[in-house]
């Protein structure tokens, strides 16, 4: 949900602003590889080609995906993932799926406690085992690694990047804050991962700034 939505026709302007803030340039080239892509989520067949494309990558980092139609109570419940759900919430959960360390790796929803699409809310809640500033920097860094690889997918990135209110403290400190997470997400490595390394060539969008596809690794603790 997003705190503040920004008009669309203020839309750029505010970009432009949050681009200003942006005094480190590897920082602002990545936010300007987001800018560019749809403030609009995708429908219909291209929302199907992104969902497919990111359950490529979740299979690529390790994850079991449930088989379509299964019921699930959670997005990943220990041992698979949901597959049956939008792409930009798929490539969040790798994104916590490749931070956590092998012991949460294990948990109904990383032992996170329960997130918003989560249906049993009390058996989440009883797999908790991160304290709320813990949990809160975990989802922080998780938000913008899947941005990042919705990026590079060419999916619109920059919706998400509006519905997880990265603009929220515009004139304080959201530029800040983007470029401290990526700075942290850049020194353990998570840069290196890329989407694009399971697709067709044909489907590869450029690159952002990190290791070159031959040379990403995966994230374990």
């Amino acid at each position: 949900m997003i705190l503040t939505p920004i008009p669309r026709h203020q839309l750029d302007y505010a970009l432009g602003r949050f681009a200003a803030g942006l005094h480190d340039s590897a920082a602002h080239r990545v936010f300007e590889k987001i800018r560019a892509t749809s403030p609009d989520r995708a429908f219909g067949e291209a929302a199907e080609r992104h969902r497919l494309a990111a359950l490529i990558f979740a299979r690529d980092c390790g994850m079991a995906v449930h088989p379509a139609g299964s019921e699930c109570r959670f997005n990943w419940d220990g041992v698979a993932l949901n597959g049956d759900t939008e792409a930009y919430v798929i490539l969040h959960e790798i994104a916590h799926f490749v931070l956590a360390p092998r012991d949460r790796r294990c948990l109904i929803d990383f032992g996170l406690g329960p997130g918003p699409d989560t249906l049993d809310r009390d058996a989440a809640a009883q797999a908790a085992m991160l304290t709320p500033l813990a949990r809160a920097a975990d989802e922080t860094a998780a938000s913008l690694l899947g941005i990042l690889w919705e990026a590079r997918l060419g999916q619109p990135a920059l919706a998400s990047f509006l519905d997880q209110n990265w603009l929220e403290g515009l004139d304080r400190s959201a530029p800040t804050h983007f470029t401290a997470v990526l700075g942290e997400l850049q020194r353990r490595g998570l840069l290196a991962l890329d989407p694009r390394s399971a697709l067709p060539i044909r489907s590869r969008s450029p690159d952002l700034p990190g290791k070159s596809a031959a040379a990403r690794g995966r994230a374990t603790d």
